[in-house]
């Protein structure tokens, strides 16, 4: 049993071993593969997965299905959240502090709309200590009314205030709502002050906790870790946690996607998106490769400097200040394929109407056999890219696993993505213009215009 009362022990071996023996740290070795693939098993109830890369520091979260989406009451999500790596039954808050930054270690917990996320790094010999500290904070975590007055309540008033500050946040969130309208709708971050006044409190969060940390609705990832040592620890430490959860349904239905329009005043500054239904996750059932492949093809933001790329967008001659990007945001069973439109009022309005027209172009074929080679090529490095991120591959794995009991293998994206025939990018754009959009105007409405001008139906 790996013993509490050793931490700085442990700190003074970790800082003699990297200063006196750099190379014969374990953590140089070569990895046991030489692949992006997740290794993924299940230990003690608990579901997980690795995949072991060169390199002195392993990255390892609890990725959690309680996200926004899954909160039944506003801002249940965000308490949690501002709860984690504080005090527990075993270790007060800067015990938890001062242990970590003797190990020269990161404590980082953020959310999705779907997933909570307790990120951790360190380095690779100290894994079994950071496996043992997830397992206590998901356990046995203090709510306490005077950590939620003092320490939470005003970090979640802060993300209230930035929030309404930014009009592309704003109207991103706004487009999802109308998009799905609850569950993957819900904003990532609180829109008004009615949660702190009504709805949150210790109780209630530490009700959603158990929610969150319940063995069915967590995985646990590892990014510079062996699958065996992983097994091991996670065998050993995740006995305290519960094997069930309290009954919630918030989220769990099958998302539907609805559409329709809406328009905020706000004088700081003008922020458009046009969404669409796009595709799910890989590890989802709905999910479209086509849908990345168009999203790379209307684009916007070049990937390359000095040069607007090629994309459709990108060669639109944009007026100068005005910002345009194409996402493909996807989800453990849905996904939203946006263009959002940031600059003056009335170059966001001229952007809006070409983003439209490009996509009608290529619906109708009108669309070089080059460019979509090109943006199959581009879509394809992006799923690479971001899969290998370790941040990335840490919350798609886990969203993988917890939703859908599979790990996400880039590897089987990038061929899917190889397949993807030049009719099946037309045929999408066609049926996204057929289908009702999500369009979110934030700024001078005076200016911006609405999705019927736009020839949009919603």
């Amino acid at each position: 049993m790996f013993s509490r009362t050793t931490a700085c022990r442990g700190a003074q071996r970790a800082a003699r071993q990297q200063a006196v023996r750099p190379a014969q740290r374990r953590g140089l070795a070569a990895p046991a593969s030489g692949s992006f693939q997740y290794q993924s098993g299940e230990a003690n109830g608990v579901k997980f997965a690795s995949r072991d890369f060169a390199g002195p520091t392993t990255t390892l979260a609890l990725v959690s299905k309680a996200g926004t989406r899954y909160q039944p009451l506003p801002g249940l999500t965000e308490g949690v959240m501002n709860y984690a790596f504080r005090s527990t039954d075993r270790r007060s808050t800067l015990r938890i502090i001062r242990e970590s930054e003797l190990l020269g270690a990161e404590l980082n917990p953020y959310h999705t709309r779907e997933n909570l996320v307790l990120e951790t790094k360190f380095l690779r010999d100290d894994l079994p200590y950071f496996v043992e500290l997830l397992a206590e904070v998901a356990s046995s975590t203090k709510y306490s009314p005077h950590v939620y007055h003092e320490e939470v309540l005003p970090l979640i008033h802060f993300a209230h205030k930035r929030f309404l500050a930014n009009p592309l946040d704003m109207a991103i969130n706004s487009a999802h709502s109308l998009a799905f309208h609850r569950g993957l709708g819900t904003p990532t971050a609180s829109a008004s002050t009615t949660p702190y006044t009504k709805y949150l409190e210790p109780s209630t969060i530490e009700w959603f906790s158990k929610v969150a940390y319940a063995k069915p609705n967590f995985a646990i990832v590892a990014n510079g870790a062996e699958h065996s040592d992983l097994s091991k620890w996670v065998n050993e430490f995740f006995d305290d946690v519960p094997a069930t959860a309290p009954e919630n349904t918030a989220g769990t239905e099958q998302t539907k996607y609805y559409g329709g329009e809406e328009r905020i005043a706000h004088d700081s500054a003008n922020a458009m998106v046009i969404a669409f239904p796009g595709s799910s996750s890989f590890t989802g059932k709905f999910y479209k490769p086509e849908i990345a492949v168009l999203g790379s093809l209307l684009g916007g933001q070049s990937s390359i400097k000095w040069s607007s790329g090629f994309s459709l967008l990108g060669n639109a001659k944009a007026s100068p200040g005005t910002k345009v990007k194409t996402t493909s945001a996807i989800y453990s069973d849905a996904g939203l394929l946006y263009t959002t439109i940031t600059g003056a009022a009335e170059n966001v309005a001229k952007t809006a109407y070409t983003t439209v027209e490009i996509l009608k172009k290529i619906a109708g074929g009108d669309i070089a056999k080059e460019d979509i080679a090109k943006a199959k090529a581009n879509a394809k490095f992006k799923e690479l890219e971001y899969g290998q991120d370790v941040k990335a591959g840490l919350l798609l794995t886990g969203d993988g696993l917890v939703s859908n009991s599979q790990a996400y293998q880039i590897d089987e994206v990038a061929k899917a993505i190889d397949g993807v025939t030049d009719e099946a990018v037309k045929s999408a754009a066609k049926s996204l213009l057929e289908n009702k959009a999500s369009v979110s105007a934030v700024g001078d409405l005076f200016a911006l215009p609405y999705a019927e001008d736009l020839g949009l139906k919603v």
